[in-house]
């Protein structure tokens, strides 16, 4: 039933002057939107996976999803649990950080 159908497509193509039948380029519409839609869930994949593992991305959990302040409050907190600095060191720092957050539009 199939090579029917091309059988008669090519011949009504062939009447209609567009040659002698579909040829080998009429795999190359199909073969293009195949490898369009690869790459893109692919490229767009990829970006989505960075960002759920902490990476550079789209995703949640990426390095700038609770803000600046916040990531580095929290590793300013990681580095005084590890004992890496003591306890003036770090009311130091945090009083740095939370002195130069941005602060909020007004409107």
């Amino acid at each position: 039933m199939f090579t029917s159908a091309l059988a008669t497509a090519a011949t009504t193509a062939a009447h209609w002057g567009w040659g002698p039948g579909f040829g080998w380029w009429f795999l190359l519409i199909p073969l293009f939107w195949i490898l369009f839609f690869v790459l893109l869930f692919t490229f767009v994949g990829r970006r989505f996976r960075r960002g759920w593992a902490g990476g550079p991305g789209w995703g949640y959990g990426g390095p700038h999803a609770g803000g600046g302040s916040r990531s580095a409050e929290a590793t300013l907190a990681e580095r005084f649990a590890n004992g890496d600095i003591d306890e003036v060191e770090y009311r130091a720092r945090l009083e740095v950080l939370r002195a130069n957050r941005e602060a909020p539009p007004r409107s």
